[in-house]
C-alpha cells in the first residue's frame, strides 16, 4: 500500500523516554531530534541498517505504545488471544514495524515537520497532534498521531496519513489470516517475515 512507508516514518518521527510534558512539545523537540540526527549522522547517510536500528532504539521506541497499535490492529482477534500469543503478537508486530523503519528512513532525509498548537483541557488523556511533512518542492503530507497518556507518560499507538490509518491498514489484512489460519497463523506469518533471510512468500507486512 502506498502510504505504509509515510505511515512508518510518522509513527517513528517522534519519541523520547516517560515524560510529563504536553504533547506538542514533546512532539516538536524529539522530531526535531530525529532530523538533525538524519542530517549530521553520516552512517544515517551513508544506509547503515544498524545506526538507523540504534536510533529508532534509542529515540523512538520508548514513546510508543505498541500493545496498543497491536490490539488495534488485531481487532477481534485480539480478544480471543491468550495471553501468551498476545505477548507474541506484539512481540513480532514491533519486529516489523521496526524492521520497515530501518529501510525507509533514508528517503525522508532533508524534510522538515511543522507542528500544529495542541488544544487540551486539563485532565485530558487522549489527544490527537497535528503534523505535516514539508520537502522543498512537494506538497505537504498532513498526518495525525494519536497519542494517550499512560502510567509512563504520552505514549503513541496510531497515526493517520492523509486519511491512512497506520493500524487499520493492518487490520484487515491480519483479519484475514486470521480467518484462514488462526492466531498463531498470523504469528507465523510475522515471524517469517521478521526472519532476516525471508523473501518472498508471505505478504504480512511486505510492503
Amino acid at each position: 500500500m502506498k502510504y505504509v512507508l509515510a505511515l512508518l516514518t510518522a509513527f517513528f518521527g517522534i519519541a523520547h523516554a516517560a515524560d510529563e510534558r504536553n504533547p506538542e512539545a514533546l512532539v516538536k523537540q524529539v522530531t526535531q531530534e530525529i532530523l538533525d540526527a538524519l542530517k549530521t549522522d553520516q552512517k544515517l547517510a551513508a544506509g547503515d541498517k544498524q545506526r538507523a536500528l540504534q536510533l529508532a532504539e534509542e529515540k523512538v521506541l520508548p514513546l510508543i505504545d505498541f500493545e496498543e497499535a497491536t490490539r488495534l490492529a488485531a481487532g477481534r482477534a485480539w480478544a480471543q488471544a491468550t495471553p501468551e500469543q498476545k505477548t507474541q503478537l506484539v512481540s513480532e508486530f514491533r519486529k516489523m514495524l521496526v524492521r520497515i523503519y530501518t529501510n525507509a528512513i533514508r528517503p525522508y532525509e532533508g524534510q522538515t515537520i511543522r507542528v500544529a498548537p495542541v488544544r487540551m483541557k486539563p485532565g485530558d488523556t487522549e489527544v490527537t497532534v497535528h503534523n505535516s511533512f514539508v520537502r522543498g518542492g512537494g506538497k505537504p503530507v498532513q498526518f495525525d498521531y494519536a497519542m494517550h497518556k499512560t502510567d509512563q507518560g504520552w505514549k503513541i499507538y496510531d497515526i493517520v496519513v492523509e486519511g491512512v490509518s497506520l493500524v487499520l491498514t493492518y487490520r484487515s489484512e491480519f483479519d484475514g489470516v486470521v480467518k484462514q489460519e488462526g492466531i498463531d497463523g498470523l504469528i507465523k506469518r510475522l515471524a517469517q517475515k521478521n526472519t532476516p533471510a525471508a523473501a518472498g512468500g508471505t505478504s504480512v507486512g511486505a510492503r
